[in-house]
């Protein structure tokens, strides 16, 4: 599993760094993504759902983000 550190990114950088994994995702490689900003969340989320592609997203502290993407378990 990939870890990609996006804090401070902000849009659109973290979905471009998403975008550059795209061929280790189609291999089947889970990804997650750490950010500190709440829009991250809502443009990653769109993009997966737009490329069918699972993501869960949690909030271990306040104001952090982690999207973990896993095409492995699409159904």
């Amino acid at each position: 599993m990939k870890r990609l550190d996006c804090l401070g990114d902000m849009c659109p950088i973290p979905l471009m760094k998403l975008m550059q994994l795209r061929p280790e995702l189609d291999r089947g490689e889970s990804v997650t993504i750490v950010t500190d900003h709440s829009c991250t969340c809502e443009s990653l989320q769109a993009y997966c759902r737009k490329q069918r592609l699972p993501v869960q997203i949690d909030e271990p502290i306040p104001g952090i983000w982690e999207l973990r993407i896993s095409p492995a378990s699409r159904s």
